[in-house]
């Protein structure tokens, strides 16, 4: 265990995350279980409703209660289970040590102040430091981010900016103490094409250049082949397969993975009809007995129903939640 610790930077172990509501209890997270390697770029994959952004709340202690709680498990951050700290030093973690990009920057920026005033805000937060420093450190990071006049759209509103610089706003806030965990949800969720490549970059070159670890979530598959060092694949609230990314595109081993592969459309192949995946995303509140996926496999077989499956090794660093691994 301690050497899987000081590998690496973020350890989630069996983490289950529910809601409580009217209807009944929502089992969001089910037993997580995910590493992240220093330096390293690791993508989550999965449909809406999956519990991708779940997961990012969890890892900062971000879920509401009530409805929300963490029922179960460990989230060890730099070999400290954070899920025992206190409100109180939870805070000193959250924006130094791990920030998030939230996932529609357009909701996440107040409207009635300025970019300018809002980044300051947070570097005031985190430092200690006069006005006079705060203003040039939030220009430095306006550049870092790179905005052309920096010294006047300090002075913007969020509704005066394109979607790409409001999201290079937010990058901005969250590189603002230089953090060592960057989660990133959906940070090219509305942006055009051309727009989204330049953001990716842009992340990956302060990833080098500060030397931070990075959780990026997407439902984009090309996101994740583009950028991402590994990948863990999620349906319902569980992990279902996880390892390199190399590796699962090449040979996907889960018939989830392998479903979500071939819905991608391939510009050199006739495709009159996009392929899908059967059926929709289970309900969480009453989630289906063993293999949350077997109401959607087509090789469901009588254990799949009865019996949740382990994390079977199918490759170098490469796992797969299917009894068709075993």
């Amino acid at each position: 265990m301690d050497e899987l610790l000081n590998k690496n930077i973020l350890v989630i172990k069996n983490l289950k995350t529910y809601f409580y509501t009217y209807e009944g209890v929502v089992e969001t997270l089910d037993g997580i279980n995910l590493t992240f390697e220093k330096g390293k770029v690791v993508g989550l994959v999965g449909e809406t409703g999956s519990g991708k952004s779940v997961t990012a709340l969890s890892i900062l202690r971000l879920i509401p209660w009530p409805p929300g709680r963490i029922v179960d498990g460990q989230i060890y951050f730099k070999g400290q289970d954070i899920l025992k700290l206190s409100e109180y030093d939870m805070q000193k973690i959250r924006g130094n040590e791990i920030a998030m990009i939230f996932q529609e920057p357009t909701t996440s920026l107040n409207p009635v102040y300025t970019v300018g005033h809002q980044i300051e805000e947070t570097v005031k937060i985190h430092n200690k430091i006069n006005d006079q420093e705060a203003r040039e450190r939030t220009i430095e990071l306006l550049k870092m981010v790179e905005l052309a006049n920096p010294k006047r759209i300090y002075n913007q509103y969020p509704h005066e900016l394109s979607g790409g610089m409001q999201q290079r706003i937010m990058i901005a806030i969250a590189l603002c103490c230089k953090p060592d965990l960057l989660i990133a949800d959906e940070p090219t969720t509305a942006l055009d094409v051309t727009i989204q490549a330049q953001i990716l970059e842009l992340i990956l070159e302060l990833k080098e250049r500060l030397g931070m670890t990075i959780l990026l979530i997407t439902h984009d598959l090309g996101v994740i082949a583009e950028v991402c060092d590994q990948v863990a694949v999620m349906h319902a609230g569980v992990i279902v397969e996880k390892g390199e990314v190399h590796s699962i595109f090449r040979d996907p081993k889960h018939p989830y993975s392998k479903g979500l592969l071939k819905t991608i459309p391939k510009i050199d192949e006739n495709q009159d009809i996009l392929q899908e995946i059967k059926g929709e995303v289970p309900k969480l509140i009453n989630p289906p007995t063993g293999c949350r996926f077997h109401p959607r496999c087509p090789y469901t077989m009588d254990i799949c129903r009865k019996k949740r499956p382990d994390e079977y090794i199918v490759g170098n660093s490469h796992f797969a939640a299917c009894f068709l691994c075993k």
